[in-house]
């Protein structure tokens, strides 16, 4: 294998953006994302050699060697995305911002103003990252998640880790003005189970990107499979 590309041979599963959940034909709910992590993190495990699926409910990025993108919209769509990308993955990072809730019904047509207000009933969208415990390859998968919090970060973070049985969590924290959702910049905090691995300061996200795609580097030779027996 390359040093040059530390990842040269394995694939990559990467989301990104803020999924969207119709409330009629021009309304919905979905939240600040940009995509721009998650587009960032594409580019920087394209330049350590990987192939790479994003799987983007943001616009796509130009077309790049290497790289296979799907375009969604919903938390639904996003979801049968991601299990049918894993059938051949090693790596899995879930940067989008999935919406947690949509609306029970979704009306085809456009809703009408009214003076009497509007009351959405929403219930769960589909737990993208809890369904994986299931899937085929879970177990040769590094799963990475993301954790926006603005309280009790460390302990929700951790949490999240634990009950979505994840190998690492990225925390940010969305509360800091000028990193996070929609900005340019990001910070981050990644915990595996023993606690806090690496602390990324406020960088550019490619650059954020990069930090963290060569601490996968060094997690991923576990993982890799060994020679046919």
């Amino acid at each position: 294998m390359s040093a040059g590309l530390p990842l040269a041979g394995l694939r990559a599963v990467v989301t990104a953006g803020g999924t969207r959940e119709p409330i009629d034909a021009v309304r919905y709910i979905s939240n600040r994302s940009s995509g721009r992590m998650g587009t960032a993190l594409a580019a920087a495990l394209l330049e350590a050699g990987a192939e790479v699926a994003l799987i983007t409910a943001a616009p796509p990025p130009p077309p790049a060697a290497g790289l296979g993108v799907t375009e969604v919209e919903t938390a639904e769509e996003m979801g049968r995305a991601v299990w049918a990308a894993l059938d051949t993955a090693d790596l899995l990072l879930m940067a989008a911002a999935v919406s947690d809730y949509r609306p029970r019904h979704a009306h085809h047509r456009k809703l009408k103003k009214s003076d009497e207000g509007m009351t959405l009933e929403l219930v769960p969208t589909v737990d993208i990252l809890a369904s994986l415990a299931e899937h085929p390859r879970r177990a040769r998968l590094l799963l990475v998640g993301f954790a926006a919090e603005t309280d009790d970060l460390l302990a929700n973070a951790a949490e999240k880790l634990r009950r979505k049985g994840l190998d690492l969590v990225v925390l940010n924290d969305v509360g800091v003005p000028g990193v996070g959702m929609g900005a340019a910049d990001n910070a981050i905090t990644v915990l595996d189970r023993d606690g806090v691995v690496l602390t990324v300061e406020r960088a550019p996200k490619l650059e954020v990107a990069r930090r963290l795609v060569a601490l996968l580097v060094a997690r991923l030779p576990a993982r890799r499979p060994g020679p046919a027996g």
